[in-house]
This record gives C-alpha cells, structure tokens and sequence, in this order.
C-alpha cells in the first residue's frame, strides 16, 4: 500500500506531498495539471526507465520519495534521484539499490494500469497463475508442485550418478588415492590430542624424573621424609587429645592423610620409572603428529574432519563402482515419479481447460459492462514441447487473447495498443481473479477513455469493489466515477511569477461537491450541476451502506 508520496522537480511538479488513503483514492483536475505525472513518479519507483528530461527546467535534479506498507505491516522507503546528466540514484531503507532492485522489491507492491512499462499482467507468465486463482485450483497446482519437486530430485541424482564413465573413472581413481592416504595413516580419534601430550611429557623426561625423585624422597626416604616425621606428630596429637578433646577430629584425620601420602610416593616413583625417555621414542611420536597435520592440512581442519572425510568418500567410492546397480533403482523410481507427475499434471490441466472457456466467457461479459460491447476473449492453453520446460506449475503455459473490434483477429494481451482499453481490460481481469497481496496498490490512468454515462458509473463501482481487498489510485476526468472514491484529491496547476506550479489537495465536503461540479459543468458552475454533485454523492453512499463497503467522505 501506498502510504505517502513525495516528488520534486519532476517536469512541472516543482514539490509535491501526498499522503494517500485505504480504498479507492481518485485524483481529478483538469488535462495538464500533472495527474499523469504522479503514475510515472510511481512507475520510477518500480524501476522505470528514467530520463534527463524528466528533470524540470532550471533544477539540477529530481527527486521521487515514497512510503510503502506490505502487507505484513512492515514499511518500505524508496527514494529515487534524476540528475540533469540522465543519472540515476536509487535507495531503499536508506541502502542504495539498482533498477533490477527496485524491480525485485516494490514491482509486487504496485500494480500501474495504463503504462505498458509496468503492468505484471502484460507479462504472459503471470497469465497461468491468475487462471488457476479463478479456477480455484489450489489442491491439484499443490499436488503438482509436490510431485514435481519428487520427480526433479530423483531425476537429480540421476543425473549425478550417471556421469561419462570416464569422469567416473578418474573421480574413483581419485577418491581412491585420497582414500589411501587416509588408510595409510589410520588415525583414531582423539589421538593427536594424546600424541601431543605424549610429546610433551618426552620433551620434558628428565625434568619430571629429577621432580618425582625429589618428591618422593622428600616423602618417604630422605633424612627429614615426611611420612616417617608423622609418626611423631600424630603421637604428640594423641596426647594432646587425650588432655583436650578438640584435637580429637585431628587425630582421626590420621587415617586418610598417611595413605594419601602413601600413595602419592608410589605413584611418583612408578611414574619416573615408566618414562620412556629414549630419543628414539620421542621421534616416534613426533613422526607420528607430522603424519596426522599433514593429513589434517589436507583434508581437516581437525581430525575429526578428516576421518568424516574418508567415510565420505568411502561411500561415495561404493556409489561409482555400484552405479549401475543404483541406476536400475533409480530408473524405476524416476518412471513412477514421472508418471506420477503426468497424472497430477493431467487432472490440473483438465481443470484449467474447463475454467479457461468460463473465464473467456466471464471477461467479454465483464468488458461488454465496460463499453467494449464485441470484445471476444479467449484463454490459450499451450502444452510444453519438451520435457525440460516442465515446471510446479504444470505442463503448458496460459496467455490470454484479446479481440477489441469486430472483425479483428485475437491477439496477446500485451499488444492492445489503446491505453484506454487496456486499463478497462485490467480492472476487468482483477475483479474476475487475482493472485496480488491484499493491500496491495493498483493504480489505473486512462481507464475512463472512451466511455461516460452509465458505463462510466459501472467502472466507478468495479474501482470501490477492487478498493476493499487493495489500495486503488484512479485518475479520471470523470464525476461518474470520482465520486465513487474513498479519498478524493484535487491536482491543480497555476503559475506563480513565470513558473508553472502543480499542486494536491484532498477535498472533502463542499470543495469535493465544487470539484465534481467542475468536473459536470465546466468553468460554468451553476446551483443546478452543485445539485447533480451533491445528487452523485449521495448515490454513491447509498450504495456503500448498501454493499457494505469502503470508508465515506
């Protein structure tokens, strides 16, 4: 949704604010003002196509800035700059952003009826999609797209598998000469963790042999050991327990301190004497930890890694020399995937053959509403010619044919040529069916061209009921359909000194009455077309209290 917009120094709009509203927004003013203008400041902003003569006369550039609502809530800024050099700058949340960006991220928020450049619609494969959401065909296109995905990953690992033979070739002599250097190795987990603790103990043997030897004299068979002095001491504990008691806990502390020492003594001396402290030893490990960097170097970073690695490798050796045993299996997996696939295809394509005559049916119905009485209409269904154009969305592709005027033969849709027709052709096809967001903004210029009267009253209705799903902006020249808006703005061009100034304001009240009557009698307004006015939107809001929708001005 379109929430604010903001131009400057484009052609004759010298700065321009306009906040717009949910429902159906109309912008009315007289040829020339600039109403025209504000679709291509929009139509910037989806990556139009920008040019140094949009800039206006005497500025160095211009500046197009707007606020956009998804439809979860979230806003989006977009700004974009034109110099007078034909450069162009774009941004969006304040980050820089290409053409193709601005494309990408607000195309899919706003839909421009009336300018060829922009219209989703003209582009054929979006055709398909909005004949599948008038035939309501959600389960079978979900089917399809199930059996699709199935179908493209066993076709996948086909593919993967059965590669030239001599790719297989060399890929086996290769997984088995990597195989072999890992093999050759044998590594265990965790150990190198142990060999470096190993390393560091032989590196260090004869300092940790003279610290166990000192400790265990100092423990148990020096001139002054500790173990043999205790004996005194617990002896003077226990007579001091037995004249005052608090030296007790002391005393029976006696029988885990001694074995504790004990043990610490015999540990020591096993210790030292279990050190290897052979340089031959030493270069063993070393040799050993060399062989396992060099193999974490390669195939790591950690040994983990490395034996991961075999295993993968393993299999995957097993898969190439088994390839034609897996091929069988897979061939068989890829036909039922297959024929599954044709079969939900099939029933998906049956049902878009029975909407596609209703909705031909249904469209030159709704277009003979909108003053395009012989229009014939016709939905073509054109199979895929090859297997590989298949796709989630089935075997063929939509487009659909337009025929304004007798006696001319049906052509795409993207070569209507009138603008006015086309955006008719629009407003039609999206109130039969549409896959757009709710919110989202459509915006229709030239759609009154051509047509007045009743008819012009019929599109004013279609627009109110397209504006309670989106945001509809509607540029008309005409009262039947402008009082049918929400929100009713007035673009207005003066010239101020020797410069030509538009303006927008939101009229409400008597100045949208005085608008519309402009827009019935002309620079002429009499009491009798203010009457008609207040006549107009009278009926359009009895006809919202009627169907329930919109909002009232």
């Amino acid at each position: 949704m379109l929430r604010f917009l903001s131009i400057r120094n484009l052609a004759v709009i010298d700065k321009l604010e306009i906040e717009f509203e949910p429902g159906l927004n109309v912008l009315t003013g007289e040829t020339g003002a600039g109403k025209s203008i504000l679709v291509g400041a929009v139509g910037l902003l989806v990556g139009g196509r920008a040019s140094a003569e949009l800039v206006r006369t005497g500025e160095e550039s211009a500046a197009v800035e707007a606020i956009f609502e998804t439809a979860s809530g979230t806003e989006v800024l977009v700004r974009r700059e034109i110099s007078t050099q034909g450069r162009s700058r774009a941004s969006i949340d304040g980050a820089l952003a290409t053409s193709a960006t601005l494309r990408d991220v607000c195309a899919p928020l706003v839909d421009l009826h009336g300018q060829h450049d922009h219209q989703l619609l003209l582009d054929p494969s979006t055709h398909l999609d909005l004949l599948d959401a008038f035939a309501n065909v959600d389960a079978e296109r979900s089917a399809v797209a199930s059996a699709f995905t199935a179908f493209q990953q066993i076709r996948s690992e086909r593919e993967r598998l059965l590669t030239g033979e001599r790719e297989k070739a060399s890929r086996a002599e290769f997984i088995s000469f990597q195989l072999a250097e890992i093999d050759r190795v044998a590594p265990k987990a965790g150990e190198d963790d142990e060999l470096s603790s190993s390393r560091t103990v032989l590196a260090n043997a004869d300092k940790l042999q003279r610290l166990c030897a000192d400790a265990y004299d100092t423990l148990y068979e020096g001139d002054e050991a500790v173990l043999p002095a205790l004996g005194v001491v617990w002896k003077k504990v226990g007579e001091l327990a037995a004249l005052d008691g608090r030296f007790g806990p002391y005393l029976d502390a006696r029988a885990t301190v001694k074995p504790q020492l004990e043990d610490l003594a015999y540990f020591l001396r096993s210790y030292a004497a279990a050190i290897d402290a052979s340089p031959a030893r030493l270069q063993e490990v070393e040799d050993r930890l060399a062989q396992l960097e060099r193999l974490k170097k390669k195939h790591g970073p950690t040994l983990d890694d490395v034996m991961a690695k075999g295993e993968t490798l393993r299999r995957e050796l097993h898969d190439i020399e088994h390839a034609t045993e897996r091929a069988a299996t897979l061939d068989r997996a890829l036909a039922a995937a297959k024929a599954d696939y044709i079969t939900a295809a099939a029933t998906l394509t049956s049902r878009r053959q029975a909407a596609a005559t209703e909705f031909a049916r249904r469209l030159a119905a709704s277009l003979k509403d909108l003053a395009m009485n012989r229009t014939r209409c016709e939905v073509r269904l054109s199979p895929f010619e090859s297997e590989s154009q298949w796709s989630d969305r089935g075997v063929e592709a939509a487009e659909f044919y337009i025929s304004p005027n007798p006696g001319e033969d049906l052509r795409p849709l993207a070569r209507i040529a009138s603008g006015g027709e086309l955006s008719r052709v629009m407003l039609a096809l999206k109130t039969l069916a549409s896959t757009d967001d709710p919110g989202k903004t459509l915006i229709f210029d030239e759609v009154d061209a051509g047509i007045g009267g009743a008819v012009a009253d019929v599109v004013g209705g279609q627009l109110q009921r397209l504006g309670s799903a989106y945001q509809v902006l509607c540029i008309t020249h005409l009262p039947q359909i402008a009082a049918y808006g929400s929100a009713h703005y007035r673009i207005e061009k003066t010239v101020r000194g020797s410069r030509t100034v538009t303006g927008v304001a939101r009229v409400n009240g008597v100045q949208r009455e005085e608008e519309l009557a402009r827009m019935i009698g002309g620079s002429e307004v009499s009491p009798a077309v203010i009457a008609s006015a207040k006549e107009m939107l009278a009926f359009r809001r009895g006809r919202e209290r009627s169907t329930g929708g919109g909002k009232r001005n």
